[in-house]
């Protein structure tokens, strides 16, 4: 099943979608009676419990896209967004120029305000920045509250799956010596189209990833090539911190980004990024400013 969060007739909506139809159908449309107002409500509620949830028969019930606008699907995450750095080898390699060994996971977060839609245009700040760059990556939606989750138990925890470009100023990265400040300009957290649940995805998670920028294919991977597997992940997140529904967790990204050029590939106002996740679908967001 898909999820996703949406505007029809001028109302903020969230609902359920069929991809290969093309087709969205309100959550007024799912419940008998009473329902939550939000997509992060609903997760609250039932920490991922779908059992009511009827899915109506009618396609008068449905909407096409063409008639929606797509927002993240979380518009307003209840905290800011957990991200990882250096999880794939091919990555490290890049920046660094050597294979380093990578013993901990490297955690960060992009703030709320970063977070936009997944086919918004992404404002890159050109007054605080010259080094705008792009990162593909898998985020992970955790369903219902866990705190020291031991690995074999993950699953339990995971809601599903989304898309996230993790856009980065890499001068602001450099001069502030950490990594918050330069992820979390305005608008660098597209997210979406939507979250897909994790009986659609498989287990362990194994799908490919690509970025492109104007059509030219910059990364090509697999997310089987992380060092830290999700399970890892989330365990050792987990650890003395209690995870909550409706966070998310991007699980890092794979060789190909604009710094890992000689000379850099940065970013540009105009350009048009690019973001698919096998299973999942695609973002894509166009430059500007």
């Amino acid at each position: 099943m898909r999820f996703a969060s949406f505007e029809w007739k001028g109302k903020k909506l969230w609902g359920i979608v069929d991809a290969e139809n093309q087709l969205v159908c309100p959550a007024e449309r799912l419940f008998e009676g009473a329902y939550p107002s939000t997509l992060l409500e609903f997760l609250a509620i039932s920490h991922g419990d779908l059992s009511k949830i009827k899915i109506p028969e009618d396609k008068g019930s449905w909407i096409k896209f063409q008639e929606v606008k797509f927002f993240a699907p979380f518009p307003k995450p209840v905290r800011n967004v957990f991200c990882v750095g250096r999880n794939y080898q091919d990555h490290v390699r890049e920046l660094s120029k050597k294979d380093l060994e990578i013993k901990h996971p490297q955690f960060f977060t992009k703030a709320t305000t970063a977070v936009t839609g997944p086919y918004d245009d992404v404002y890159i700040h050109p007054e605080v920045t010259s080094q705008v760059d792009y990162e593909a990556e898998l985020a992970v939606v955790i369903g219902k509250p866990g705190r020291n989750i031991p690995e074999d138990r993950v699953y339990e925890y995971i809601f599903g799956y989304t898309i996230i470009n993790d856009l980065t100023a890499r001068d602001l990265q450099k001069n502030h010596e950490q990594w918050f400040k330069g992820k979390s300009l305005d608008s660098f957290c597209p997210m979406g189209p939507w979250i897909v649940t994790k009986d659609e995805i498989g287990w362990p998670v194994e799908l490919d990833i690509k970025s492109f920028v104007n059509g030219e294919l910059r990364q090509n991977s697999n997310t089987k090539h992380m060092i830290f597997s999700i399970s890892k992940l989330i365990s050792i997140l987990s650890q003395g911190m209690t995870l909550l529904p409706g966070d998310v967790i991007a699980t890092g990204t794979p060789a190909g980004v604009g710094a890992g050029f000689t000379p850099p590939k940065f970013l540009k106002s105009g350009d048009v990024v690019r973001i698919e996740i096998e299973k999942i679908g695609f973002i894509e967001n166009k430059m500007v400013g």
